[in-house]
Order: C-alpha cells, then sequence, then structure tokens
C-alpha cells in the first residue's frame, strides 16, 4: 500500500497509511512497537477519521494519568494531527473537562481525553458510550481498569449513507515484559486473568500491528535514531526494536510476584522516600521519588501508592517530593542522606517548613538492601496501585552483579522504593538504614498533627 494522502493534501507515512487500512478492518486491536514509530500520530488520525465520518459520535483517547494525556495528546499529537491533516475542520476545546469538539457541514463529533487515575473522571467516563475507545501507553494500565473501560464501547452512530459505524478498541504501547496483560491477550492468545483460551468470536475481531521508529525515519531526526540503537540491551530491546522482553535471569523480582490493585485502599502510615541525585547534567542519575503505606485493613500489607521520580534540580525534586506527601497525607519524608547529608533535609524544608523529615543512611549495598523488600513481594505482602512501569522495569531488571556503567543507569526508583518500604516495614532492616531514631520520633508526632 502507498502512502496515504488526505483531502487536504497531508501525506502519511507508508505505515501509517498501512496502520489505517488495519484500524479500518480490527475491531480489537493492538498497536505496539519502537519508540518514536509515529503510532499515536497514527491511531489520532485514525480517529479523527472515523469522528468527521460519522457526526454526533464519541471517541475516548485515555491514558493512565489525566495530566499525562493531557499533556501528550489533547495539547500535543490531538492538535497536530488537525493542524496538519485537518486544517479546514473547526476545533473547539474544554481543556477542563478534555472534551475536544470536531465541527463540519455534516455537524459535530466528540474527542474525550481522560485518564483512568482519577475516580470522578473514571466515574464520568462509565456514565458515556462511545463508537471508539483509544489506549495510549498501556504499559501503565492496569488490566483491571482495561476491562472496566472496555464496557463503555457501545455507541452505534450512523454514517452519512446509513450505515452504523463499527466499534473500534486501540491499544497501543512499547512494548514491555512479556507478562504484560497486552501480550498475554493478543499474543499468547489467553485471558490475562485465568489463562483461559479467548473465544473463536473474540479472535475473529482481534490484530496485531507492530510499528519501528524507522517506519517515521522522515519525521525523527537522525541522532534520535542512533541514540535508540545504542541504548542499553534491554532498554533497546524495548525501544528501538519495538519487542516483548522475557524475565531477566537472577533478578531480585519478577512480573509475577508484584500484586495490584486497581483502587487505593484505606491507609495506615504513609510515607514518601527519595532518593536524591546530586547532579543533573546530561546522564546524571535520577532522583527517586515513591509514595507507599501500609494497608488499614489488612496488616502487615502495604502497598506502593505512586512513583514520581525523575530527572530534576534540587528545587524541583523538593517540590515534587513535598507535592506528593502532601497529596498523599503522609507522614513523613524519608530521604537517603549518603551524598548530601543535612543539605537534603535542609532543602526539604525550604520548600515547606513543617514537613517532617527522617534522614537515613546506607551501609550495606543497593543488592542486600533490596533483597528482604523482593522477599516482601514473594510474600505477597507488598502491592501496586496501578502500573508503575519504569520503577518496575528498574526492578525485575536488579541482578547481584548489577553494573551501573554497561545498564546505562542507576536503579534510582528502586532506591527510593527499598527506602520506603524499609521504613514501613523496619524489622526487615537489620542494619540497611542508620536512622536519626530522636528526630524521628519526633517528627512522626509532627506529622500527625501539624498542617499540609
Amino acid at each position: 500500500m502507498g502512502r496515504g494522502v488526505t483531502a487536504q493534501g497531508f501525506v502519511w507515512t507508508e505505515r501509517q497509511a498501512e496502520l489505517a487500512a488495519f484500524l479500518a478492518r480490527t475491531s480489537d486491536a493492538l498497536v505496539y512497537g519502537g519508540a518514536g514509530g509515529g503510532k499515536t500520530f497514527g491511531i489520532i488520525g485514525a480517529i479523527v477519521a472515523r469522528a468527521l465520518a460519522a457526526p454526533g459520535s464519541r471517541h475516548l483517547a485515555a491514558r493512565h494519568r489525566f495530566n499525562h494525556a493531557k499533556a501528550s495528546l489533547l495539547r500535543q499529537t490531538l492538535p497536530e494531527v488537525m493542524k496538519l491533516a485537518y486544517p479546514s475542520v473547526d476545533v473547539s476545546v474544554n481543556t477542563q473537562d478534555g472534551i475536544v469538539t470536531l465541527s463540519t457541514k455534516r455537524g459535530e463529533s466528540e474527542i474525550w481525553i481522560a485518564g483512568l487515575d482519577d475516580k470522578d473522571r473514571l466515574e464520568k467516563i462509565l456514565g458515556t458510550s462511545f463508537a471508539t475507545i483509544y489506549l495510549n501507553e498501556a504499559s501503565q494500565i492496569a488490566y483491571e481498569a482495561f476491562l472496566t473501560v472496555k464496557t463503555r464501547l457501545r455507541q452505534k452512530s450512523p454514517r452519512i449513507d446509513g450505515r452504523e459505524q463499527q466499534q473500534r478498541l486501540i491499544v497501543d504501547l512499547n512494548p514491555g515484559p512479556d507478562t504484560h496483560w497486552t501480550a498475554q491477550r493478543w499474543l499468547e492468545r489467553v485471558e490475562p486473568q485465568d489463562k483461559r483460551p479467548l473465544s473463536d468470536v473474540q479472535l475473529a475481531q482481534m490484530g496485531v500491528f507492530t510499528m519501528s521508529p524507522l517506519d517515521n525515519a522522515g519525521n525523527l531526526p537522525p541522532a534520535y535514531i542512533e541514540d535508540l540503537r545504542n541504548l542499553p540491551a534491554r532498554q533497546r530491546k524495548r525501544f528501538f526494536d519495538g519487542e516483548y522482553q522475557g524475565d531477566v535471569d537472577g533478578a531480585l523480582w519478577r512480573r509475577s510476584i508484584i500484586g495490584r490493585l486497581t483502587e487505593r485502599p484505606v491507609l495506615g502510615r504513609t510515607i514518601v522516600a527519595v532518593d536524591p541525585a546530586i547532579s543533573t547534567e546530561v546522564g546524571s542519575d535520577e532522583t527517586g521519588i515513591v509514595g507507599a503505606g501500609m494497608i488499614a485493613d489488612r496488616p502487615g500489607h502495604a502497598v506502593v501508592l505512586d512513583d514520581d521520580s525523575g530527572r530534576y534540580d534540587v528545587g524541583e525534586w523538593a517540590r515534587r517530593a513535598v507535592g506528593m506527601w502532601r497529596s498523599l497525607g503522609a507522614d513523613c519524608i524519608v530521604a537517603e542522606a549518603n551524598q548530601g547529608g543535612e543539605m537534603v533535609r535542609q532543602v526539604i524544608e525550604a520548600e515547606r517548613g513543617n514537613v517532617p523529615v527522617r534522614l537515613v543512611r546506607a551501609t550495606r549495598g543497593k543488592w542486600l538492601r533490596a533483597e528482604p523488600v523482593a522477599a516482601l513481594y514473594e510474600r505477597g505482602k507488598v502491592f501496586h496501585c496501578g502500573v508503575f512501569d519504569r520503577l518496575e522495569d528498574q526492578m525485575c531488571a536488579m541482578t547481584p552483579d548489577f553494573d551501573r556503567k554497561s545498564q546505562g543507569y542507576s536503579p534510582d526508583r528502586v532506591d527510593a522504593l527499598v527506602w520506603g518500604l524499609t521504613d514501613l516495614f523496619p524489622n526487615i532492616a537489620h542494619g540497611a538504614a542508620a536512622p536519626d531514631r530522636a528526630r524521628y520520633r519526633q517528627t512522626s508526632t509532627c506529622a500527625r498533627t501539624g498542617t499540609r
């Protein structure tokens, strides 16, 4: 098939034109591949075409987090598609609700941009029916959330010629572990929860389409493709080759031992753990920022609530850590002080003076500190509220001989996770940290009485 051309003269890449044809005939589609392959742009383009062909139709494009959906889909991809491929279409945007209305002489259709992490927004979605449901970056979306949202795929919208537009389910991602529910459902062709084979009716509706950065080379800087090509092996397989991967031999964690919760439970003691980086230069480590808490009605069980790790300057990581402390209603911030010392406490308190801060210092290596935490997962004591793909990638790649130079990164997300869960399960520490206990007793009291 040749390169697709819109009525306005915009030329899709050859692979995007093939994607459009695939989506036109497939009602249950998985699209996966490397980074920068043009998946999201092509899928949004196909959804816009469906919306314009069926006035009165509604179409949903969702990610795990609403702020990510707004930044990526509402403010970037959709406007770019409309500008390049459909410049004559009248577009109005309700940014607060994430609803985009497309208007032509034939009538109006809507594209809803949503996040699945907000209960109020999810309830609004569940009260509406759609002709298309698109889940973007599904590596971050739990299978239970997929099943819930899929029930809204039921709008029948007539075309101008009187024929009904058939519903479409579209899921895309950069593939991660081969245990992910997308690999189980579309590649293994089994129901991910109980591994029973899918029915013949389901199989007849399903299809898989792959895309590579090389398919979109004309729209990407050559240096970007070269950077992907030279990533460490595991990251290259995911972001350049676009392939699913098995567990790493000898790693502390396996995907199968990570329990999932789809809703946040009632919490007991809750903390934010920080593993600060000392530099923000290119190639520097990330600052790990992870929130976790004990489950109030399940004694001895904890849940990981958030991961906001990244490369930030000192003021930014302090702002993000304090922001998570406030949003979770956490008791305190636990921060590693090996590299920053008392400065770590000072920058957090400069951001918010009444934040209880507990400093911890590593006295053993990363592997030894992480082993008892991984054992908690093996025993079913720790759950993740949602999917934290980058954190979980680090967890499932952490081996005894993990080498920062060969892997190209330091497992700072895992470090923050380990500090947090060690704080919640103090009996597993056995000397892993050297906390200031007197300071901690004082600040824990402040955490329960201070304002946020």
